[in-house]
């Protein structure tokens, strides 16, 4: 089977299994895991930030860096089909006591002229308070698409003039990273606190990062152990995310133009294919997943009326070939 499901299906590669069987360890709940440490502090100064903690998941990374600039009862704005609204359970709610508005945009980009008519970080005391202003980069469900960064640094000065924070999920930012060649620390630049994953693109095993000032990742440190994400030898995952740091992030432009191909196959327009996802609109769509399996495809539904295809390191060019072959016929 050739797996487009997602990204998150990869698995290590044996270089990688290496790194981790090598791994130094310690504690992590007492702040002694020597390759943990050492992940946290590349990853931070990656982003330009002064600090980073290292989390089981991407959803438990978010939840901890909203929940950092944003106080129960009030509310963070985020483009309608944004992950932390659509595909982590209701879990900003449930564990923050925090509410949200959206705006709509069917590439998932910033609408500012929107964020500003909605944007309500004063309005007395009958109305819920604008604490901050979530963006996704690259955004999953809009099609991997990237935010462009003179997009990005506008929202920055609204959000600074109004008083409320950035919050970036950059779970894919490597690929934004890769795609454009714009430097990682004038991402971070954008945001207050981020989010980024080792375990998607990158392909290790496990694991995503909170990043922002020593104070957030202090706290975010305590919660992370409330809700029960303190670890202990960990460095063994932490090693798979070095070495992806080191070796598998400039391979992310073959997933990219693994990607093109996909999408010229089923009639989608190769330029509007940003990064290493393709968006196809079926109304069929379950069908068509259906179809694929049998023909040895995998691929995902996003909705009644969208296959999603996703290119990782764990699909080579002849399998990608193979499958836009399928693909094509369906």
């Amino acid at each position: 089977m050739i797996d487009l499901r997602s990204d998150t299906v990869t698995r290590p590669t044996d270089a990688m299994r290496q790194a981790m069987a090598r791994a130094e360890v310690g504690d992590d709940v007492y702040g002694e895991d020597p390759t943990v440490l050492a992940l946290e502090e590349r990853v931070a100064d990656l982003l330009g930030h002064e600090a980073a903690l290292f989390c089981p998941t991407g959803s438990m990374a978010n939840v901890l860096a909203v929940r950092a600039v944003v106080k129960p009862g009030e509310e963070v704005l985020c483009e309608a089909s944004a992950h932390i609204v659509r595909a982590e359970l209701g879990a900003h709610g449930a564990y923050s006591g925090i509410t949200s508005r959206t705006w709509i945009h069917p590439r998932g980009q910033v609408d500012l002229p929107t964020v500003r008519s909605i944007l309500a970080p004063d309005m007395g005391p009958f109305f819920v308070r604008t604490a901050a202003i979530s963006v996704e980069n690259t955004h999953n469900f809009a099609g991997g698409t990237v935010l462009p960064l003179a997009d990005l640094r506008d929202l920055r000065e609204l959000a600074t003039g109004a008083g409320v924070a950035v919050h970036m999920d950059g779970a894919r930012l490597w690929n934004a990273h890769v795609a454009t060649g714009t430097p990682l620390s004038e991402y971070g630049a954008i945001a207050d606190v981020m989010a980024v994953c080792l375990s998607k693109g990158l392909g290790a095993p496990v694991g995503s990062l909170v990043v922002g000032s020593a104070d957030v990742i202090a706290e975010a440190r305590v919660w992370r152990k409330r809700m029960g994400g303190g670890m202990r030898q960990v460095g063994i995952l932490a090693a798979a995310g070095l070495h992806a740091l080191e070796h598998h992030v400039e391979r992310l432009a073959e997933d990219h133009e693994h990607a093109r191909l996909l999408a010229e196959a089923c009639g989608v327009d190769p330029a509007g294919v940003d990064t290493n996802i393709v968006a196809v609109p079926r109304g069929d769509a379950a069908e068509v997943v259906a179809r694929a399996r049998e023909a040895g495809v995998l691929v995902s539904a996003v909705g009644p009326a969208v296959v999603r295809l996703v290119t990782h390191l764990g699909v080579a060019r002849a399998d990608v070939e193979r499958a836009a072959g399928v693909l094509a016929g369906l």
